[in-house]
Formats: C-alpha cells, structure tokens, sequence
C-alpha cells in the first residue's frame, strides 16, 4: 500500500472503533451523542490516533491493545475542535466545510458534546486498563500513556496552548512565546500520540524519547505548514502566525528544517521499520490542504 492507500486503511479501522463505542448508549441521552458524531465523523484525517497506531506496531505486535489509547486521542482532538468553534472562543461557523457544531445544535449542547467527548475519551482508557492488563508491568504501562494523554491534553500541553492563542496579540506576543503555543497547542498531542503508542507496546526508554523528539518536531513542522496554506485568510484576520516573524520563504525553510529534524529522530530507532512515519512526514509537509 502506498501511504494514501495506508491512511485510509487505518482510518476505517479508527472509525469502526469509534462508532462501535458512540452507538453503544440509551435513547435517553440520544442528543448528545448525535452532537458528538456530527463532529467525529466530519472527514478528519485521524492523522494522530494513526500514529499513535504506527508507533505501536514499532515495538508491538497487538494492536488491538492500543486500539483503546488511538480513539481516546481522537476523541480529545475532536472536543478541542468543537470548543475552538464557540462564539466564545474563535467564533467559526464552518469546519470541514460543514456548519460548526454549535451552528447545528446550538452553543449549550455543543460545549456539552466537547465535555462529553473528553470524559468518554478517559472513560474509554480507563475501562481497558481495569479490564485488559494482564499483568502488573502492563498495568502500569498503561497507565502511564493514559497519564501521557493526559498530560499533553491538558493545562501543560494543548489547553494551555490554546490559552495562549486565545490571549495573543499584538502588545505581548513574540516569536518564543509563539513557538511555544505551537509546542502546546499543535505537537503536545501528536506527541501523546507517538509516546502512548510506544509505552503500551513496551518500548525502551531511549525509543521513547526518539518518538517525542519526532512528534515535537514534525508538530512544528505541520503548524508552521499550515500558517503557509491559511497565508492569506490569517492576514485578513490579522490573526499571529509565524508569518508575523517571517517571510514566506523563510516559513517554507523552516518547515524543511523541522521535518528533517524529526526524520532524523527516527535514526535512533535501529533495527525498526520506520518507512511509514518518514512518509507520513513527508507527505503532511508537501501537503496542499
């Protein structure tokens, strides 16, 4: 399969799981969850459950034991979306090309579907680790990729990032302090992705610390992307990007740079087929949406 073909692959499984877990629930609480699909089965890549897949398959060969983390990430993704949408926070009315979520079921039920999304995302994790741990030392692998995810979710990883896009402007935004939004913002759960996955199939600690520099880089990397492609809509805006600080070529220079950086991260896993992340980085720099 060529890396096209493999994301697909890998996407139809990541929504078979998902719906399996989002259909499974009682007529009473029937509206809720028709605002959670509406915004989990939108069109998104699964780019980040994929890796945390992939980085799995590094080291492991169950991948229905990281089945589990993989969706937990996507739906923590999806309720970030849904609460990035709001009024409150950017005030979009489409994403995916499709009416927000709060545009269709309304701001309350929308803030609901991203509270509920996140609970079932730890819920999700945390019935596999009370059921499927077979041992003490899986146990507590386990657990500590749910304290990733956690982690890289929350106030030190994407939330604090999005604070920090919420509050920026012209009177106290810099390059450093942007560089570490994206960090929080963007990489923090492309990170969790890559780590979890590697914790729950027992890497070693030197290979994990392989696939956080990868994640972090190629999170810089795809932000700093996507500031190029949304060039002209951000300037409208006058919304900060690293377009602020730097020109188009150097942007375009950049995201080579940090590319390259995580493609070499992967160098120190000796002996493992890393052909599918090099093409996935590949494949989200040269990107044209």
């Amino acid at each position: 399969m060529n890396i096209i073909e493999e994301l697909e692959y890998y996407s139809n499984l990541i929504d078979n799981e998902l719906m399996e877990i989002i259909n499974n629930k009682n007529s009473y609480t029937s509206e809720i969850f028709e605002a959670i699909k509406y915004s989990l089965f939108t069109g998104g890549k699964r780019l980040r459950p994929i890796m945390a897949i992939k980085s799995y398959e590094l080291f492991g060969d169950e991948v229905h034991k990281v089945m589990p983390f993989a969706v937990s990430i996507e739906m923590i993704h999806t309720y970030s979306l849904i609460h990035d949408d709001l009024p409150s926070m950017d005030n979009d009315d489409f994403r995916r090309g499709k009416p927000t979520n709060h545009k269709v079921f309304g701001e309350a039920m929308a803030i609901l579907a991203g509270d509920g999304l996140l609970n079932l995302a730890f819920e999700t994790v945390s019935n596999y680790i009370y059921n499927s741990s077979n041992s003490i030392d899986e146990f507590k692998q386990n657990v500590r990729a749910m304290r990733e995810i956690s982690i890289c979710s929350g106030c030190f990883g994407m939330i604090g990032g999005q604070v920090l896009d919420l509050m920026s402007s012209s009177n106290n935004m810099n390059e450093d302090k942007l560089l570490y939004m994206y960090k929080s913002k963007t990489a923090a759960l492309i990170i969790a992705s890559l780590v979890s996955g590697a914790i729950v199939a027992g890497a070693r600690e030197e290979e994990i610390r392989a696939m956080k520099d990868f994640g972090l880089n190629l999170g810089l990397a795809y932000q700093i992307k996507d500031d190029l492609l949304d060039y002209e809509e951000d300037e409208n805006i006058d919304k900060f990007t690293y377009l602020k600080f730097h020109s188009l070529e150097e942007a375009n220079e950049q995201v080579t740079y940090y590319s390259k950086k995580a493609i070499e991260s992967l160098d120190y896993l000796s002996g493992r087929d890393t052909t599918f992340l090099k093409e996935l980085a590949n494949y989200l720099i040269n990107r044209m949406v």
